[in-house]
This record gives C-alpha cells, sequence and structure tokens, in this order.
C-alpha cells in the first residue's frame, strides 16, 4: 500500500507539472513529440494526432519532449524557432503548474481543517519573551524581515536562525509591540529558545480566510525549501540530510501507518499535504538556474534576450545533457543513503 501510495502521488504530480509544460507548447504551435509518465523503456503507449503518450517503466520522472528542444530543427514548429517569450512561458509553466496544484491541494486542507494561527499559548519564565513582556494570546506578526501568518513559520525560522537574537512584532488587543529577543539556551532540550510556545491547532475562519491561509499554506512550504537549499549551500547540511524517491516513500509509508487508525479522511489528509510540500518542492526545484532544470533553461533564454542572439541549440543541448548525467548522479548518491538510513 505505501508503494502504490507513493506512485500515485509521485506521478500526481509530475504529469501536473510536465501538463504545464504540454499545454503551453500546444498553445505556442509547438510539436510534441511525445508526453510520458517515467523514465526507461515504453511499457505501453498509443500515438494521438502527432503527438506519443506513453507509460515508461521507471515510475519517476516524465517528460514532455518537443521538437528541436535539445538540437537544431528545421521545423517551424520547433521549440528552438519559436520566439524567446513563447520559449519562456513554456518552460516556466512546469513549476507554475506545481505551484498551482498546491494552492489548489492547500485550499481543500485549509476548507477541512483550518490553519495554525501564530498565536502564543504560554511563555516560559526566565526566558527572553517573558522577560520582554510577552504573554499568552500574543500573536507574531513578524520575525525580523519575515512575514508570519503560521505558527510553523515560528518554529521554522527559529530552527534555522538559532543562536541568532530577531526582533519580533506581536499583536496585543489590536496594538502591535515590539521586543528584542535574544535566544537562551536550553540544557535539557539542547537548543536555543526564546521561551514562547504556540500550538499547530488549527482555527477556521471565512471563506476569504480560507483562501488567503491556502496561500500562506504553499509560502510556507516554499520558505521551507528556500531556507534548506541555503542551509545546503552553506555547508549547514550536507547530502546525507537529503532525501530522494526511497526516503519520501518511507516518509510516505510511515505517515500512513501512523494514521490510518483514524480512518481514510485523516489518510487522505495527510496525503494531500504530502503532495503540497513535494509540489512546491518540485517548483521551487526546478527553478533552480541549474542547466537540464527549468531554471536553468530560462537562464540560456534571459542571456539570448540579453546579447539578442540565439544560442547554438547543439550546444546548450550538450550542457543540458551533461548536467541531466551529474544531478541523476547525485540522484544515485542520495537514493543510496536513503536504503542505508533505513537499513541502518
Amino acid at each position: 500500500m505505501n508503494i502504490v501510495l507513493a506512485l500515485v502521488i509521485f506521478s500526481v504530480i509530475i504529469l501536473f507539472h510536465e501538463l504545464g509544460h504540454f499545454l503551453l507548447a500546444k498553445h505556442n504551435d509547438v510539436r510534441v513529440n511525445e508526453f510520458c509518465l517515467g523514465l526507461g523503456p515504453t511499457v505501453v503507449g498509443f500515438t494521438k494526432g502527432e503527438t506519443k503518450y506513453s507509460l515508461k517503466l521507471l515510475p519517476f520522472g516524465g517528460a514532455c519532449m518537443m521538437e528541436g528542444e535539445d538540437e537544431a530543427s528545421d521545423d517551424d514548429r520547433g521549440f528552438n524557432n519559436k520566439s524567446v517569450l513563447q520559449r519562456a512561458s513554456i518552460v516556466a509553466a512546469g513549476p507554475i503548474f506545481n505551484f498551482i496544484m498546491a494552492i489548489a491541494f492547500s485550499l481543500v486542507l485549509v476548507a477541512s481543517v483550518g490553519f495554525d494561527r501564530p498565536v502564543l499559548t504560554d511563555v516560559m519564565e526566565g526566558y527572553p519573551a517573558a522577560e520582554a513582556g510577552m504573554q499568552a494570546g500574543d500573536e507574531i506578526v513578524k520575525m525580523g524581515n519575515k512575514r508570519i501568518h503560521l505558527y510553523r513559520e515560528v518554529s521554522v525560522y527559529t530552527y534555522f536562525h538559532a543562536n541568532e537574537s530577531v526582533e519580533v512584532t506581536y499583536e496585543r488587543d489590536g496594538e502591535k509591540h515590539t521586543a528584542v529577543l535574544e535566544p537562551l539556551y536550553d540544557q535539557e532540550s539542547g537548543r536555543y529558545l526564546f521561551g514562547f510556545y504556540g500550538t499547530t491547532a488549527r482555527a477556521r475562519g471565512s471563506l476569504a480566510d480560507t483562501l488567503r491561509y491556502s496561500v500562506y499554506e504553499v509560502k510556507y512550504w516554499i520558505c521551507s525549501t528556500i531556507e534548506s537549499l541555503g542551509q545546503l549551500f552553506t555547508g549547514h547540511v550536507g547530502i546525507n540530510d537529503m532525501s530522494g524517491p526511497v526516503g519520501i516513500v518511507k516518509t510516505i509509508g510511515d505517515t500512513y501507518t501512523e494514521v490510518k487508525s483514524s480512518g481514510a479522511f485523516m489518510v487522505f489528509l495527510n496525503m494531500l499535504n504530502i503532495c503540497i510540500l513535494l509540489s512546491a518542492n518540485l517548483g521551487i526545484m526546478n527553478l533552480l538556474p541549474i542547466p537540464a532544470l527549468d531554471g536553468g533553461r530560462l537562464v540560456f533564454l534571459i542571456v539570448e534576450a540579453v546579447r539578442g542572439k540565439r544560442l547554438d541549440p547543439n550546444k546548450e543541448g550538450a550542457v543540458n545533457l551533461v548536467f541531466l548525467m551529474l544531478l541523476m548522479a547525485l540522484m544515485v548518491v542520495i537514493m543510496f543513503n536513503d536504503i542505508r538510513k533505513i537499513v541502518m
């Protein structure tokens, strides 16, 4: 059951990403040679019109293969024979569709269970929050330069900015107050604490609140992904801390095992939450300015627009291929790390 759930989740997210590329390619009259789910040899497929639709052997990944995408083509409907703006819209459509999916799923989740407001439930005596006069019922609206909408954002901020002082803006009885907090090291937990408690219990609101907090939910996952990438590039976390498909399958399985006794609806909501995370994560990762990813292709298009001259499609395709191989090698390393962590 765990693997089935993981395959369904991966398939839905990847298909929607590739659907973005596909629909914008069709809109811009680009010939799509193949639209597939999975990688490797074709298991089953059929051709409708000019496009082959197929299911590949390896269940991870997918592609919208366009004429002239990675090589020169004399076809007027080839990808590289379209304008910079048309190509940029096709490339950007995949990540944008991921964000659209994340917001749509988030809307269902927030409508079902509500949202966690950043309201304090208590403060710890002798710690910075209490010393600054903060108290239960205060609602945090800003930490440093970051706007706060969910209590989970407070937790993430304190995790990524441990041992850093921060100016906290909070509301009490409709009035805003500020306090500069210097975290205090707690021997028992082994962490730096500001000394306040909140809750992840969910509140409900109006339709407007539901729509607004659906966007905040996706923003939370996007910001968490960006913060995690920042930690990776600065060396605070390493490859061993990353998870690939194997680790994600385990997370899905562990979540299912933990909540299945609560009924099908709770399983659905938890899987929906994982879908939001993965869809937002895929959108951000694909926008990284790395060749072979959508972000790298957008960089090539920006360079082309600035210099007013098209790059050699064959050379660009070769660069993309090299980085694709490097990314695949990285995925293999991450996969073995995932397996090692599960076995150990």
